[in-house]
């Protein structure tokens, strides 16, 4: 077969007994630096233009990023040419810091010194190869002679820099493909780097240690971050990054981990957009800190602007299940989850705590709208859909009508075959309860209460048919009043009245069961008092034991003719 997994060989744990990292919990966020102009724009199909960049550049300043690499100015004309419109037209904020990407080789940092021209700070970002493939297999070179192209750039950098003192340098150094580096040549390299820099003397240094590809589980990532934190000399005078890949899905996870590791820095893009299967998501990333209480340090309020932006610069649209910020990630279609949703955020207080089932943030954080979170399908339940009703008509129905109606509902998704929105939920209760046969609409009625109970006058339907009884109250007399009329007996089952909120023509709604020679009915009526929307909820449920139809001079329902 040539689906065999015995080619492959599992990534070998780090032995480490004291680590400490499982223990840290993430109380602050780290240092941001979002790559998506470099890292994301070299990923795309079409690379952006300088406009695309520019409105990227914009979003994640707005969004309050201080960190940003803009580029490779040495190996792209576009790269260059967009990092001196930033410094020439002044569009860099005084508190952000623009960071570029440079192996390390000597006409291309030159280059890249010659883009930078005039910045007021900057970071220069350099690298090479350090993991064992690379250097067997790409290079051809034994240990030292990757450490001495390591130290060799960190010179050149320095020099160069030493040529443009206007400008505050932060260098940083990559050991690419650091998680295939022996960790000992890993810390040795770096060592020989920050010799060079001297971080200890007031050079400002990152160190990044970047899973360039995804080759483990994120707890060993956690392990190599924590060890080398451990290891390098100049520990306390430089800031360790990390910039992870998703080859394996766990990008997010690993950088977090990477933090509790001693990280104080994460690289990565909006939406995870990346070579292979993408950069580490910064936006899935700050929210998980946000949702646990952690100020982000981003303000990520905007998510329609930023999914707006990112898919029009990358051409790349968002998945509707990604996390926070895709169309259907904080929607329920399940009845279960429907029916928590509603009942927790009936409880839901302002200023307390958010507590809410299946939503672990309130959807209006990140410019969501509560009717996106229930959404009715044939997987729905009688929670989602009295939760819709209840929204955006202000109808709130008992249980036993809840259950009733969502079997109805369930029926009609079936057979439609997909969503059924607000409209057509609201037209559906409407025919199925609301909707009053034309003899059947009461026009008046007169109650009076006095030793013996209630006595009920109630007029019906266009002809002026004038029902009366008598019974303990005024539900019981209008029973009886039919019955004695049409000759059936009534039985009601069940019935709820309710007042209805701010926002609706009728002030109370009626909604009723009841049960007549053998056969069961429901209805529901809406009016101005209780007493009206009681009556007819009642009239209209015996009209629905049998059809109702109208003849010239009389009405017929359920075999009983209304002279």
């Amino acid at each position: 077969m040539s689906f065999d997994h015995r080619k492959y060989v599992a990534f070998p744990p780090v032995r480490k007994r004291n680590r400490l990292w499982p223990d840290q919990v993430i109380q602050k966020a780290p240092t941001w630096c979002a790559v998506d102009l470099r890292d994301g724009n070299q990923a795309l199909v079409k690379p952006m233009s300088v406009a695309q960049k520019q409105r990227l550049f914009d979003l994640l300043v707005k969004l309050g990023f201080k960190e940003i690499e803009i580029g490779f100015p040495a190996a792209s004309q576009p790269d260059f040419e967009f990092c001196r419109k930033l410094i020439d037209e002044n569009r860099i904020p005084g508190d952000v810091t623009i960071q570029v990407l440079t192996q390390a080789r000597a006409e291309l940092i030159a280059r890249t010194f010659e883009a930078l021209k005039g910045a007021s700070r900057a970071v220069v970002h350099v690298y090479n190869s350090t993991s064992t493939v690379q250097r067997e297999q790409v290079f051809g070179l034994d240990r030292e002679g990757i450490r001495r192209i390591a130290v060799s750039g960190a010179e050149i950098v320095r020099d160069f820099a030493a040529g443009y003192p206007d400008t505050d340098w932060t260098f940083q150094y990559s050991p690419e493909s650091f998680t295939g580096t022996e960790l000992d040549f890993a810390v040795e390299v770096i060592d020989a780097v920050n010799d060079v820099w001297r971080p200890d003397c007031g050079q400002k240094v990152i160190i990044n240690l970047p899973a360039t590809v995804e080759m483990s589980t994120p707890n060993v990532f956690a392990d190599q971050v924590e060890w080398v934190c451990d290891h390098i000399r100049y520990r306390e005078h430089v800031s360790v990054s990390v910039h992870t890949h998703n080859d394996r899905g766990c990008a997010v996870a690993a950088a977090e981990l990477a933090v509790m590791a001693g990280a104080d820095r994460v690289e990565g893009t909006l939406m995870g957009n990346g070579e292979r299967t993408g950069n580490m998501d910064l936006v899935t990333m700050a929210m998980n800190l946000y949702s646990q209480g952690v100020d982000p340090c981003l303000d990520l309020s905007g998510m329609a602007e930023i999914t707006d932006v990112v898919e029009a610069c990358t051409e790349i649209p968002t998945h509707p299940r990604h996390p926070y910020a895709g169309e259907l990630v904080f929607t329920a279609f399940s009845g279960s989850h429907q029916d928590a949703i509603r009942k927790c955020l009936a409880q839901c207080d302002e200023g307390q705590a958010w507590n809410v089932a299946y939503l672990p943030i309130n959807p209006s954080d990140v410019g969501r709208r509560y009717d996106e979170v229930v959404r009715i399908n044939s997987q729905s339940g009688k929670g989602g859909v009295a939760y819709v009703l209840e929204r955006d008509y202000g109808i709130s129905l008992p249980r036993w009508l809840q259950i009733e109606f969502s079997k109805l509902v369930q029926k009609e998704a079936e057979r439609n075959g997909g969503e059924l929105d607000s409209d057509t939920i609201h037209g559906l209760f409407e025919s199925c309860y609301l909707q009053v046969p034309e003899p059947w609409r009461l026009t008046s009625y007169d109650l009076h209460r006095d030793d013996q109970g209630v006595r009920a006058e109630v007029r019906i339907g266009g002809a002026d048919e004038v029902l009366a009884g008598r019974g303990l109250g005024a539900v019981e007399a209008v029973v009886v009043a039919i019955s004695e009329r049409f000759g059936i007996s009534v039985m009601v089952e069940t019935y709820d009245e309710f007042a209805l909120g701010k926002g609706t023509a009728a002030n109370a709604l009626a909604c009723i069961r009841v049960t007549a020679d053998g056969q069961a009915s429901s209805a529901a009526a809406l009016a101005e008092d209780t007493a009206s929307a009681t009556i007819q909820a009642l009239l209209s449920a015996v009209a629905r034991l049998a059809p109702a139809r109208e003849l010239p001079n009389e009405a017929v329902v359920g075999g009983v003719a209304l002279a």
